[in-house]
């Protein structure tokens, strides 16, 4: 067994590409040797900002000599069949075998293939490594071919054991392995030569190289903690900044510095962003009062003065920086104080969210008016949803959110206040773009709701209006994301509501966009449907409604026009919409334990538009197939369902009325009879007061009487008025269980 050490030396690596860069230097060296037959106890990758680093141990000295069989052609086949065969196999005439089977003579051949030493094999692997090394960008250099991400100077490519270390032989582009590394650029003093890993890692400590990333963040985080701990004050957690910093340097010294107190007062939030962004600083802040008061920087050396000159100038950089925040901040609040936030939300009209879909301000009418009908069914105030809806975007045209992107909705909520606005509104203009992802927190004040479903459902209805739906991994408009937002948003607030309504009335706001060049006339009924949608819901009578109304008025709904449109294109774009709020609802509960097909046979039910029913009923039939009455009773559901399905088709009739206890003669039909009154008496009320688990617990009541009916009599009696009850009364089991969900979509 050999240890392998495998060092790429380059000039400085990107921090966001490092990590990803080291695991697949590990995966394409490994895979490699795998496949060629050397196997090895463990492998360890590591980078830093010059180099990329693998280490593999109890790798194979050699790679095993392998024996294969080949069969070849039939016996008597064409010679040039045969001679190809031979060449393939690399044998001659005399090496083939001939064997006898079933199909006949055929001849076989023997092909072995010698083992190889595993410096060979492993120079092999890591120069196609090298040369198709996966680089989001990379360059060329000097007169070469080969293409690295920053210009490569140094390959370490040694095996070790007991007798000693071995240079592997490798030469590409001039670059020829050694054992010859350096540490540190300004601190590391001459190149070393290396004989192992430990020796390695131990001398490159020597020359104030750290190897291992993890290490430098731990380094990083422990003494600004520390820093920080011992003036009163706490480091702004920030584990992706902590990551990237991490890859800047390869010996971390942490340096505290403070911030000038005429920034004091800016939002911690700008504070933070703007030395994260520009700087990579990590903010202090005061816990008594939440300030960001100082900042900690890593620099990449030690200094005679323990850093004071790094830091003077770091602190000149960081007060200009701050001295355009500050610039921008005051300016964006004597527009919010004196004008109100209505001087900003007037310029997006000349902003384009889409050019099919049209402007921002265009698409803030479309979400002030679906977040007024949103309003009652999440319990807020009609007026204050539609005036949040409408300042949400506001800050887009803010001085502060054109510098730092990233602060959108934050800085809204802050020009709101400042602008006296209600306090509910302020909250929605920072909340209504969340949850941003799983993991992130969803509001629950009411108005901030009723403005978040409105903003995300505007955007998946205007682009399902185009046809702009996501397709395999592709999703350039975050339409998947909204989508379980949407959902995240109704499940954790509780809120019912029929979606379907709201997205209906929405494609009408979009197709009348869309199809601009309608008259007068058909916006007015337009108005009149989308009120109609709102109210009952019911968007077949609704556009009939409206039909009939223009055509009376003298207007003519012609091919192409708005209302015809309306009319061919919403229904279906409608049912396509929430089948993929559905498909990202099975996704979402699955991570929850809910099987996919029990979400299907609660979708069957009426009111699959209605997310919280949908999900409440789902955890009840979930539930319910965990005990083994619910197991049971499902299997004899089933074989209920079977039976009569089958009688029904082969008689040419539905067996649906009729079943009367007179007719049954055994006790367990009398049983089951007794048994389905006393379980639809509860079953109807649970389903109308939406108790779901009452109703299950009533359905399982009916697993014993059905499982002894089974067991007791023969459905398909020779007597045929006794044939036909019997198979009106599985009937009754199939109509009572499919009260609750449709269980003939439940697998197994």
């Amino acid at each position: 067994m050999a240890d392998l050490l495998i060092e790429l030396f380059s000039e400085e690596i990107p921090a966001r590409m490092q990590g990803k860069a080291a695991a697949d230097l590990q995966k394409l060296v490994t895979d490699g040797l795998v496949e060629a037959g050397l196997t090895y106890a463990g492998a360890r990758a590591f980078s830093t900002p010059r180099r990329l680093t693998l280490a593999l141990d109890g790798l194979l000295t050699e790679s095993p000599t392998l024996r294969e069989e080949r069969r070849g052609p039939k016996v008597g086949a064409p010679e040039k069949a045969l001679e190809g065969f031979m060449r393939g196999a690399g044998v001659t005439r005399d090496q083939l075998e001939e064997r006898t089977e079933k199909k006949g003579a055929f001849y076989y051949a023997t092909v072995e293939t010698k083992g190889r030493p595993a410096a060979e094999i492993t120079a092999e692997v890591l120069e196609k490594t090298i040369r198709n090394f996966p680089w989001p960008k990379s360059m060329r250099w000097g007169s070469g071919s080969l293409r690295w991400v920053r210009p490569l100077h140094r390959i370490i490519c040694i095996l070790s054991d007991e007798a000693g270390a071995e240079v592997v032989p490798l030469d590409i582009d001039g670059i020829k392995a050694g054992k010859t590394t350096e540490g540190h650029r300004f601190m590391g003093g001459a190149p070393f030569d290396v004989a192992s890993f430990d020796d390695y890692d131990t001398q490159l400590k020597r020359a104030h190289v750290v190897l291992s990333g993890e290490e430098r963040a731990d380094a990083i985080w422990h003494d600004a903690t520390n820093a920080a701990f011992a003036l009163g004050l706490e480091v702004v957690e920030d584990k992706g900044l902590l990551r990237e910093v991490a890859g800047l340097v390869e010996w971390p010294v942490v340096l505290m510095g403070d911030i000038d107190d005429d920034f004091l007062g800016l939002p911690p939030e700008v504070l933070q962003t703007s030395m994260k962004e520009h700087q990579k600083f990590f903010s202090v802040r005061n816990p008594k009062t939440s300030r960001i008061e100082k900042f900690v920087t890593v620099a990449n050396i030690e200094t005679k003065d323990q850093g004071a000159t790094i830091l003077a100038g770091n602190q000149k950089v960081l007060a200009a920086r701050l001295s355009d925040a500050k610039f921008f901040w005051e300016n964006d609040l004597r527009v919010a104080q004196r004008e109100g936030l209505s001087a900003w939300t007037d310029r997006l009209s000349n902003v384009t969210f889409h050019r099919e879909l049209g402007s921002q301000a265009e698409r803030i009418d479309r979400i002030a008016k679906l977040a007024r009908a949103l309003a009652p069914a999440v319990g807020a105030d009609p007026d204050l949803a539609e005036q949040a809806a409408r300042v949400a975007k506001a800050d887009l045209s803010s001085e502060m959110v054109y510098e730092f992107p990233e602060l959108q909705g934050l800085m809204g909520r802050y020009y709101a206040e400042a602008a006296g606005l209600d306090a509910s509104v302020a909250a929605a203009c920072q909340d209504h773009y969340s949850p941003l992802g799983p993991s992130d927190d969803v509001p629950s004040a009411p108005v901030s709701v009723a403005v978040a479903l409105a903003d995300k459902l505007d955007t998946l209805t205007g682009f399902w209006a185009i046809d702009e739906k996501p397709t395999g991994s592709k999703d350039p408009y975050a339409l998947r994301r909204a989508a379980l937002g949407v959902i995240r948003l109704v499940l954790t607030n509780g809120a019912r509501l029929h979606l379907d309504r709201f997205v209906d009335a929405q494609l009408v706001r979009h197709e009348r966009f869309i199809q601009n060049g309608a008259d007068a006339g058909d916006l007015e009924a337009l108005d009149s449907l989308i009120d109609e949608i709102a109210d009952h819901g019911v968007f077949g009578a609704s556009l009939r409604t409206v039909l009939d109304l223009v055509k009376g008025e003298g207007a003519e709904a012609e091919e192409g026009s708005v209302l015809r449109t309306v009319g061919d294109k919403v229904p279906d774009l409608s049912t396509d919409l929430l089948a993929f709020f559905h498909d990202r609802l099975k996704v979402h509960l699955r991570d929850e334990g809910i099987r996919h097909d029990v979400i299907d046979a609660c979708l069957a039910m009426e009111g699959g538009d209605d997310l919280r029913l949908l999900v409440t009923r789902a955890e009840a039939l979930a539930a319910f197939l965990k005990t083994d009455d619910g197991v049971n009773l499902v299997q004899g559901f089933k074989r209920a369902n079977n039976i009569l399905s089958q009688a029904e088709e082969k008689d040419g009739v539905e067996y649906s009325y009729g079943a009367d206890v007179k007719f049954a003669e055994d006790d367990s039909e009398k049983a089951l009879f007794a048994a389905l009154d006393a379980s639809d008496a509860k079953i109807t009320p649970a389903m109308k007061s939406e108790d779901y688990a009452a109703a299950m617990e009533a359905m399982a009541g009916l697993r014993a009487p059905i499982d002894a009916f089974f067991e007791a009599v023969q459905v398909n009696s020779d007597n045929s008025i006794v044939r036909r009850n019997r198979l009106n009364l599985l009937s009754r089991i199939r109509t009572t269980c499919l009260q609750v969900a449709d269980l003939t979509k439940l697998e197994g």
